[in-house]
């Protein structure tokens, strides 16, 4: 398949020696006179997968990823707060608050990874829109009184806020990485764990200092100050005219079976990752004893591990097939929770197994440029048209936001009565924890299900 012009660098005018792995899609409609203005502009474009401007976007979509997704993956934090301070001890659903944030920001990516491709011309300040949103519900839920005040204001609200910022780094990555995406991706999404080494240990500080409601009032403010001036350098590499079309997403690759595996497993290795996160810190206090800065270091763990484990792997998916990948993730992930964590009976090999955990499960989702690359290669061989990697992936966040929400409530009924407590030698199995250390090392096994369906011939 030929590439078109929006598809080839400066240094490649007509697409010769370029190789897009499949990543892009054709535009199949151009307005009357487009094709030469577009290539008038092309030797005057950024270069991709390098250059100043490429880097400058990198930074900026990393920073963003810390500041939108590290707050949340840090509520195992918060979550420990709330269960021992007024007026949320003893309320019920408290872990809802945190996956129902991160649920909300994966399953809206479809939606709004639709609207951002339809109307491209007002996508580049759609990051500022979500932050305003994602402030504006940290600020609101300072005043809450109850669980649900929170579910609605740091749960739902926060992630609509954060879907509307994160998804346009999301867009405009394809267009400035291609032969490095997979790289790219995996050092934006890196951004989270970074986060995750700091945040747990400030809002940790700041909790025992300030309590609840100055500290979400304090990083509400914060998040827009150190965020907005970022939007800057979120923008499109090629020109709107080349990028707007309003087109109706083309969304066979849905019911595809190779789709269907890839997503199913995803959704399932999703229900368990992130129990360890929401559990963590109250396991290591109630189970071990541990004082809370040392309980909040579980965390710290699993996210600067994550960090090497996203970079890592997105260094691997472009070399590699997507399910190898896939498959090294698993096997770390699934052993890291059965045997170390299942029988770990010190603070010490609790953070041996954070450490594993984060290097081979966080990296699980490093792999999706994989899957994106995989899918768009599929389609140049069918006569149903192309496939936006861009829409891939936002049903892949779908798929991961439908374990996320399914995890909380699900986790709160594995652990209810503490079963199994005291009825086997194994530490951690037998401390009221075992159910949730079975549930996350299973699911982590299914997740690898992509590589045996290719090994049987059937992906």
């Amino acid at each position: 398949m030929s590439q078109t012009p929006e598809c080839t660098t400066p240094w490649t005018p007509d697409g010769e020696g370029n190789s897009d792995g499949g990543y892009f899609a054709p535009a199949t409609t151009r307005l009357a006179g487009e094709g030469d203005l577009i290539q008038r502009q092309e030797f005057s474009l950024p270069p991709v997968d390098g250059g100043k401007d490429a880097w400058l976007f990198l930074a900026a979509v990393f920073v963003v990823d810390a500041l939108v997704w590290g707050f949340p993956f840090a509520f195992g934090v918060f979550q420990n707060y709330y269960n021992s301070h007024e007026p949320f001890a003893g309320q019920p659903s408290i872990v809802v608050i945190g996956t129902s944030s991160m649920g909300v920001m994966y399953l809206t990516a479809p939606i709004i990874m639709a609207l951002c491709q339809t109307f491209g011309r007002w996508t580049r300040w759609t990051p500022l829109l979500g932050l305003v949103i994602m402030s504006l519900a940290l600020a609101l839920s300072s005043f809450a009184t109850t669980t649900t005040h929170l579910i609605l204001s740091q749960g739902v609200f926060y992630g609509i806020g954060g879907g509307i910022t994160y998804c346009p780094c999301i867009v405009y990555l394809g267009e400035w990485f291609v032969n490095r995406k997979g790289l790219a991706y995996g050092i934006m999404w890196s951004g989270t764990g970074l986060a995750g080494v700091i945040l747990p240990l400030l809002l940790e500080s700041l909790l025992g200092a300030l309590g609840f409601r100055n500290t979400l009032r304090l990083w509400a403010g914060l998040l827009l100050v150190l965020a907005a001036p970022l939007a800057f350098f979120i923008k499109p590499r090629l020109p709107p005219s080349a990028t707007s079309h309003v087109r109706r997403p083309n969304l066979w690759f849905l019911v595809t079976p190779a789709f269907l595996v890839y997503q199913t497993a995803n959704i399932v290795e999703a229900m368990g990752f992130f129990i360890p996160g929401l559990y963590l810190p109250t396991y290591a206090r109630s189970t071990l004893g541990a004082p809370s800065l040392s309980a909040a270091t579980t965390i710290l763990l699993v996210n600067v591990a994550s960090v090497c484990g996203c970079v890592s792997m997105g260094y691997f998916i472009d070399k590699l097939h997507v399910t190898t990948c896939i498959i090294l993730s698993t096997i770390g992930a699934t052993l890291s929770v059965l045997v170390i964590w299942g029988l770990s009976s010190s603070l010490g090999l609790l953070y041996f197994f954070c450490i594993a955990y984060g290097l081979f499960a966080g990296s699980f989702t490093s792999a999706w440029p994989g899957i994106m690359r995989d899918m768009t290669q599929k389609a140049q061989n069918s006569s149903k048209g192309p496939v936006d990697p861009n829409m891939v992936f936002g049903f892949l966040c779908a798929g991961r936001g439908v374990g996320n929400v399914i995890a909380g409530p699900l986790s709160e009924s594995l652990i209810r009565g503490a079963p199994w407590k005291g009825e086997t030698a194994a530490y951690g199995y037998g401390s009221g924890y075992g159910s949730l250390i079975v549930f996350t090392g299973v699911t982590a096994l299914l997740g690898g299900a992509s590589f045996v369906w290719r090994r049987l011939g059937l992906l």
